[in-house]
């Protein structure tokens, strides 16, 4: 049996939220959930697409060990119809300051199971003649403009390239784009009337989303609707509808506010199952 995501590109975008305590959560918190939830989506069939760096106790190193877990397993995957993969895409500046060697090294780790693409400052993937040719640039060297150019490029390069994306937890303040990458990253998904799931309950920015966009209201928000975050005036325009996954208005909520990976990765394939043939299994531009 073909399992339903099987072919399907899900960006997954996940980083450490401030305040976690105060929810009476910690990191390990976090990095579990993700650990359930993406391990729900490679066994229906999903490939993982996922923009971060390649430092070892970071979320990307996370999912990297969770698809090795999983190829070790390749000859029960074989036989729902499709073998679990991650998609690491680097931006300029994150991979423009790494030796060749060391990118080479991540990649080899995680051999066939998946694969690390480094894109040029305009989001375009490198090809492995022209990184291979690359000497690392001084970090001194690389000014806010790149940074923003870079990480927004990747941002596209990845909503392109996705049938849907999943959101949890982000930082609010002390980012390196023009804005927190999940928001960012919302909203360009958003913007390509692709589907859209926040899971809030972990906080950070995924949360402040929920709540302006009028997903989280009342006594369910656990904090204010952080006006005084310019970033999120264009989400003020937005509704849950805007989201186009396919979940009803309560179904958005729970997502938004409950903290158990179980049920959280129960409304993303809800949703994910319910998308229209044409929407899910729409052709990407980049491949």
């Amino acid at each position: 049996m073909v399992p339903f995501l099987a072919g399907q590109r899900i960006a997954v975008s996940i980083s450490e939220s401030p305040g976690l305590g105060a929810r009476g959560l910690s990191r390990q918190h976090q990095r579990d959930a993700m650990v359930e939830i993406a391990r729900h989506l490679l066994a229906s069939g999903a490939h993982l697409v996922y923009g971060g760096d390649l430092r070892r106790d970071g979320f990307t190193s996370l999912l990297f060990e969770l698809v090795a877990r999983y190829r070790q397993n390749a000859a029960h995957i074989d036989k729902l119809g499709a073998l679990p993969t991650v998609i690491n895409l680097l931006a300029w500046p994150v991979h423009a300051t790494l030796t060749r060697e060391q990118i080479q090294r991540q990649q080899a780790e995680l051999g066939e199971a998946g694969a690390v693409l480094c894109l040029t400052i305009d989001g375009r993937i490198m090809s492995a003649d022209l990184s291979a040719t690359m000497s690392p640039v001084d970090k001194k060297d690389i000014g806010p403009e790149d940074w923003h150019k870079g990480l927004t490029a990747m941002r596209r390069t990845a909503t392109e390239m996705s049938h849907a994306r999943f959101l949890l937890g982000g930082r609010l303040r002390d980012y390196s784009g023009v804005m927190p990458g999940i928001a960012e990253e919302a909203l360009l998904t958003i913007r390509a009337n692709k589907p859209v799931f926040l899971a809030g309950g972990y906080g950070g920015c995924a949360h402040e989303l929920a709540v302006t966009i009028g997903i989280i209201t009342g006594e369910l928000r656990q904090t204010s609707p952080a006006l005084e975050y310019d970033f999120l005036k264009p989400f003020r325009a937005f509704r849950g509808v805007d989201l186009s996954n396919r979940l009803t208005g309560a179904e958005n909520e729970r997502l938004a506010t409950t903290v158990h990976a179980d049920e959280i990765a129960l409304f993303l394939l809800r949703g994910l199952r319910r998308q229209t043939p044409d929407k899910l299994h729409a052709e990407s531009e980049n491949l």
